[in-house]
């Protein structure tokens, strides 16, 4: 489908590697109440990149669009969703707890411990791809961190 009418999925991977590699991204389907605004003031909380799901797909996807509706939404995990791309995977753990959003301030618990607390880790291939492995179970959506300053 993509080569008839757009990049090839290696040219879209190498697209969107090029401009996210070293960022984050939070993919939502639309943000309730003044969750947004809360996030904007933490630390950081506005250099996350945003992307609404809901519009997606589109004839001829942007590369993050096309990572979103290629490999991230087939994970079905929760969102808002958190994605940290790192040079060799992107980590990726959902952002909510007994079917509702954490609170915002919570992400920067989340990313102390993302390294060894993810839901998914999507590893790039070779040939522009990505190969999931599995992480924490969805359910369990703790700041362990946090929790462990409080001596919770």
């Amino acid at each position: 489908m993509f080569g008839l009418f757009g990049p090839r999925p290696a040219q879209q991977m190498e697209r969107f590697r090029s401009r996210y590699t070293a960022r984050s991204l939070i993919v939502h389907q639309g943000f309730a109440g003044d969750w947004l605004e809360e996030l904007l003031k933490q630390p950081g909380g506005g250099g996350h990149f945003r992307i609404d799901s809901r519009p997606l797909p589109r004839r001829r996807p942007t590369p993050v669009e096309w990572l979103v509706q290629t490999h991230i939404l087939p994970l079905e995990l929760p969102q808002p969703l958190f994605l940290d791309v790192r040079e060799d995977a992107i980590l990726a753990r959902h952002l909510t707890r007994g079917g509702h959003p954490v609170h915002p301030s919570e992400i920067a618990w989340f990313l102390e411990e993302l390294d060894r607390r993810h839901h998914a880790r999507l590893a790039f291939t070779g040939d522009g791809d990505l190969q999931v492995q599995r992480g924490m179970p969805e359910q369990d959506n703790e700041a362990l961190s946090m929790l462990e300053q409080l001596g919770l």
